[in-house]
């Protein structure tokens, strides 16, 4: 097949976006599809080039001032047309419904391409201050969802990686065919392993106390600080380990120092996929305070690597962490509860383990190769529904100009057929007729 991924979000940005839609098309590539691949480039130049057998298009942008690292194109609408044209996609993929993707759903229209949207955006995702004002916050999400309903509704097929991502699509109004598929996991890659002091002392980490991991966004709808202010309240000698940069980092940097809890808390900034996999092993549990997340995928590695997890009970993350089975569920914002909540797991050995094996259970339904499986069968049936309708309102067409120029006694002919299903002595084939007319016109 030949498919087109639409993002505003794509690597070396770093995020969930990113890591799935690169992620998606190395996959589809290594499966033998043509992927072409359209997101922002990183200056004033278009630019395309070839990453890992995918045909990636960079367009023109700038840095969007209020989002760290997030690019804005500029609407380059002949480009992108162009690019369709040549590359023929039998399925347009969108990803985000921002600029690039409404450009890509207009020019499809016109083009006769269907196209599928995924929505893993929030309104919090946009702005936290906004979301949680109490003045603004309600009309902040009713126009956000406004907008992402009404751009989906106008696609052939909606996704969402959670079912409770698509229900809050469907209570704002969405009417499009659509279903949940996970964002999947490489269970190859991610799986349990021995833990590795060699990378612990190389990131300056305890090797003498039990290590609780975070691999995030360091930005404020992820509520780290709830994290770090868990720290004070533990009574295990555990140690929070932060993966990621952000726009907080400083912030966060201080709010530890604050609470004199600076030398039980790591800022390890990006850590590289080698020594992040051997970190999730060496860690005792998995710790996620955000209220911002449609599925995480870091969660979704941490599980595959047989952690037990605590997290909040907020948006998807119950859909992943099932209270009292492979961790635990706290009240969003609540840093009591969730330092009780690590100290119980920490304290109890056997838990732990089965904990982390419920884990490694939950997570088997979200393999990679599945959910690669299931992107493909509904490509290839839309693509192919798609055409199949478009072939019929031609035809359709057809039969409609050719109606209009009937000779009288035919069409009074045709109308007796209606009426009575004979024509008389009169004997005609309408397929005949309009692969006749196919070909004279």
């Amino acid at each position: 097949m030949r498919i087109m991924l639409v993002t505003d979000q794509y690597p070396p940005m770093v995020g969930g976006v990113p890591t799935v839609t690169r992620g998606l098309a190395v996959d589809f590539v290594n499966r033998g599809h043509q992927v072409w691949v359209v997101a922002p480039s990183y200056g004033a130049r278009d630019v395309k080039r070839l990453e890992q057998g995918v045909r990636v298009y960079r367009f023109s942008s700038f840095e969007w001032p209020t989002y760290e690292g997030l690019r804005i194109p500029f609407l380059p609408f002949m480009p992108m047309r162009n690019l369709i044209k040549r590359s023929d996609p039998d399925i347009i993929h969108i990803h985000s419904p921002v600029v690039l993707g409404n450009i890509a759903q207009i020019l499809a229209g016109g083009l006769r391409k269907p196209v599928i949207a995924t929505n893993h955006y929030l309104p919090i995702n946009m702005s936290r201050s906004l979301s949680s004002d109490p003045i603004f916050g309600k009309p902040f999400s009713s126009v956000t969802y406004t907008y992402l309903v009404n751009f989906c509704n106008r696609c052939e097929y909606v996704t969402a990686p959670t079912q409770t991502a698509l229900n809050l699509l469907y209570e704002h109004g969405l009417r499009a065919p659509a279903r949940a598929i996970s964002n999947g996991i490489d269970l190859n890659r991610f799986r349990p392993g021995a833990p590795d002091p060699e990378v612990l002392t190389r990131f300056g980490l305890p090797t003498d106390r039990p290590l609780i991991i975070h691999v995030n966004r360091l930005s404020e709808e992820k509520r780290i600080d709830v994290l770090i202010r868990a720290t004070q309240h533990l009574r295990q000698p555990a140690h929070i380990v932060l993966v990621g940069s952000g726009p907080m980092e400083a912030e966060l940097r201080a709010l530890a120092a604050s609470l004199h809890v600076e030398d039980r808390v790591s800022f390890l900034g990006f850590v590289r996929d080698a020594d992040l996999l051997s970190l999730r092993r060496s860690a005792a549990l998995f710790a996620i305070p955000s209220e911002a997340d449609l599925q995480s995928l870091a969660t979704m590695e941490a599980m595959a690597c047989g952690l037990p997890v605590v997290a909040a009970n907020s948006y998807a993350l119950p859909e992943l962490v099932h209270q009292n089975e492979n961790g635990f569920l706290f009240q969003p914002g609540n840093s009591e509860e969730l330092a009780r909540a690590i100290d119980t797991i920490l304290e109890d050995g056997a838990l732990r383990t089965r904990m982390g094996q419920e884990s490694l259970n939950i997570i088997e339904k979200h393999d990679r190769l599945n959910i690669l499986d299931e992107w493909e069968d509904l490509y290839r049936r839309l693509s192919i529904e798609f055409k199949e309708d478009k072939e019929r309102k031609q035809q359709m067409r057809i039969q409609r100009k050719y109606k209009g120029e009937l000779p009288t006694g035919q069409q009074k002919a045709r109308s007796r057929l209606r009426r009575t299903g004979t024509t008389g002595d009169l004997s005609f084939d309408w397929s005949d007729t309009a692969e006749d007319t196919d070909a004279q016109l």
